[in-house]
């Protein structure tokens, strides 16, 4: 069974930057076949939505309200997963989560509060 840990989360002024990270674990130490890991976000009243993705081949892709704003990135010998967020805007408040895909499931952390105003 993965483990996701999110930290990163917060409060933050329009226009501040907040770094989301993201660390998976497994009893056995190493996860294995993983397909993907992303950034999912939920508003409240909202369905959760993706944010930004990456596959196991390092391709990435982003929800189009934060391309150019926001950047995912992993470290695989960490396990794990960040994602930068600039330019914010009041709409990004959201709890974010983590999400791991591999061959065994799809795993997700708990969430982490981002919170922006002005």
């Amino acid at each position: 069974q993965v483990q996701l840990v999110e930290s990163g989360g917060g409060a933050v002024q329009l226009g501040g930057s907040l770094r989301l990270s993201c660390v998976a674990s497994v009893a056995s130490g190493r996860i294995l076949s993983i397909n993907s890991m992303g950034w999912y976000r939920q508003a409240p009243g909202k369905e959760r939505e993706l944010v930004a993705i990456e596959s196991r081949v390092g391709s990435t892709n982003y929800a189009d309200s934060v391309k150019g704003r926001f950047t995912i990135s992993r470290d695989s010998a960490k396990n794990a997963l960040y994602l930068q967020m600039n330019s914010l805007k009041a709409e990004d408040t959201a709890v974010y989560y983590c999400n791991l895909n591999n061959f065994y499931g799809d795993y997700w952390g708990k969430g982490t509060l981002v919170t922006v105003s002005s």
